[in-house]
């Protein structure tokens, strides 16, 4: 255990490197001649202003939920979806049985029943498989090429070349010449004049864009095409929701009313994803929240059951923070790998904890959105 206690990072010593190679960097380029001006403005950088305080977190271990092949065994989900959704480890690859998190088995039960939902979950939870199965199904139980049936709207196109990179291993990966059942494509901008010219000739199932793109798609006569394929649409999914507010969350809000209208769906189904929307006092009043939000962009009311936390499993045995003996042992040994004092005692432990962090839970509840 020692020798892999030397190979460790100390994330404490890190930051403080850090912080001095940037702060370094930022005085590098402050020529101040007033000599107040430059006491008040070093005696800010010295006491961090630029930079904000360290937050701890931890990884958190999410309640397992149904495999994909029990959903399909139960009727939940199309058959094809076993085949789609399995871990792949290449191209070539038939996979491995996919476990599902707790979350985004509540997510695809809520959508198969046509409601409009938000997962509020953690980065990290897996939030674009509780919404690409559901369309996934849909597509395949109302048959491919028929047309734009599901919209994926992210706020950058990183996130939409991310996607489309996941999409290939579960649409492409272990079938026949990398043709799945569902087709796909990216429409953000970033294409050339032939995969422009491919993509509105043959409109795929799942069109992957950002909601600038989606504006010009409404409003361009080139793109023509790609409305009439959409007629009809079920799935208008906006990832990162609480990117969009203000004047462009309001901007959105109408956007989401004309595709609707412009789609002639007045059966749109919108999935919202976050993992830092969230509201104040417990979960139930956090989810009426996040419902009241999510019903002003998408303009139809989303249950507050809809809204969609993770439930989280503890992984360490659960101990009293005030026991004589666990105090003790942990004063002993955090010295030695921290370089940190003794732990707080009852009487000091009232702390600050920085602005957007939480005590992590330790129980096996729905916590709601990551503040």
């Amino acid at each position: 255990m020692s020798r892999c206690l030397r190979a460790t990072m100390n994330i404490f010593d890190f930051r403080h490197r850090l912080i001095d190679d940037y702060a370094g960097y930022t005085r590098s380029f402050i020529q101040i001649r007033d000599r107040q001006i430059q006491e008040y403005v070093g005696s800010q950088l010295e006491a961090g202003v630029l930079w904000p305080d360290p937050l701890i977190q931890l990884n958190p271990s999410f309640e397992p939920g149904a495999t994909i092949d029990q959903l399909v065994a139960e009727g939940v989900l199309h058959p094809e979806c076993g085949r789609a959704f399995r871990i792949k480890s290449d191209p070539a690859s038939t996979g491995q049985p996919l476990q599902l998190h707790q979350h985004q088995t509540e997510a695809i039960l809520v959508a198969r029943g046509g409601h409009p939902y938000v997962l509020t979950t953690g980065t990290g939870s897996g939030k674009s498989m509780a919404y690409i199965v559901p369309a996934v199904d849909f597509i395949l139980r109302r048959g491919s090429r028929r047309g734009i049936q599901a919209i994926v709207v992210y706020p950058m196109n990183a996130l939409a070349n991310s996607q489309r990179g996941e999409l290939r291993k579960f649409l492409c990966h272990g079938y026949p010449d990398g043709h799945g059942p569902v087709t796909f494509e990216r429409y953000t901008g970033q294409e050339n004049a032939e995969e422009r010219e491919r993509i509105l000739a043959q409109p795929p199932d799942i069109l992957l864009t950002n909601y600038v793109m989606l504006e010009l798609i409404l409003t361009r006569p080139q793109e023509r095409p790609l409305i009439q394929a959409a007629q009809g649409l079920q799935f208008l999914v906006l990832d990162e929701l609480h990117t969009y507010r203000g004047r462009q969350g309001a901007d959105v809000a109408m956007l989401v009313r004309r595709v609707r209208e412009f789609l002639n769906a007045p059966k749109l189904q919108c999935v919202g994803t976050s993992a830092t929307l969230a509201g104040t006092g417990n979960f139930a009043e956090q989810q009426g929240q996040v419902a009241a939000v999510a019903g002003q962009l998408f303009g139809v009311p989303v249950r507050p059951e809809h809204v969609i936390g993770e439930t989280l499993r503890r992984v360490t045995p659960e101990r009293d923070p005030y026991d004589p003996g666990f105090v003790a042992a942990l004063a002993s040994e955090l010295p030695k790998r921290t370089g940190l004092g003794r732990p707080p005692t009852r009487s000091s432990s009232r702390t600050r904890l920085p602005s957007g962090s939480r005590v992590p839970s330790v129980s096996n509840e729905n916590t709601g959105a990551r503040g």
